[in-house]
């Protein structure tokens, strides 16, 4: 894997298009206090490096659940019963392929895995449960926790960034 070299300006360009990727380049430009052209450089740059994986829209669970019903946000825990990095790769496998995972985090120490899921009721999530969790016998325990409210959604730039020069 290459070095790239990330100065303060790549660094706030990041930070503005983590809040708002719909940005044109001029706004983003001037927000970053860059020539237009430099940032449309720099920000190909940036992506064509593999620092933006994609850009995706957040949206609301609660003003989509008259739309698509109410629906269901769980956190869910899952150890597995071994750990081995074979069967960890075949678990991770099999649940980032299934479309109810939004995400998957493969943690230490404590569980296995953490995942958010989204199912529309609770008999979709039983069978995203059976679909994932039971029907594997190497899954050990797991505990869900279903979320009431989205207090918060942070973008992974929250350090103070440099200021423009």
């Amino acid at each position: 894997m290459e070095s790239l070299d990330i100065d303060a300006t790549d660094l706030r360009l990041l930070d503005q298009l983590q809040r708002d990727a719909s940005l044109s380049n001029l706004a983003l430009a001037e927000l970053v206090h860059v020539s237009p052209p430099t940032c449309l450089r720099r920000v190909k740059r940036l992506v064509d490096a593999g620092l933006v994986e994609r850009q995706v829209a957040i949206l609301s669970p609660d003003r989509l659940a008259p739309v698509l019903g109410h629906g269901l946000t769980a956190l869910v825990e899952i150890t597995l019963d071994r750990q081995d990095a074979e069967q960890l790769a075949a678990f991770e496998e099999r649940v980032v392929a299934d479309d109810a995972v939004q995400q998957c985090y493969r943690v230490s120490p404590g569980p296995d895995f953490c995942l958010v899921v989204h199912a529309r009721d609770m008999p979709d999530y039983l069978a995203l449960a059976e679909r994932l969790f039971t029907a594997n016998a190497n899954v050990r325990n797991v505990k869900a926790f279903f979320s009431l409210k989205r207090a918060k959604f942070q973008t992974l730039l929250p350090l103070p960034l440099p200021a423009a020069r």
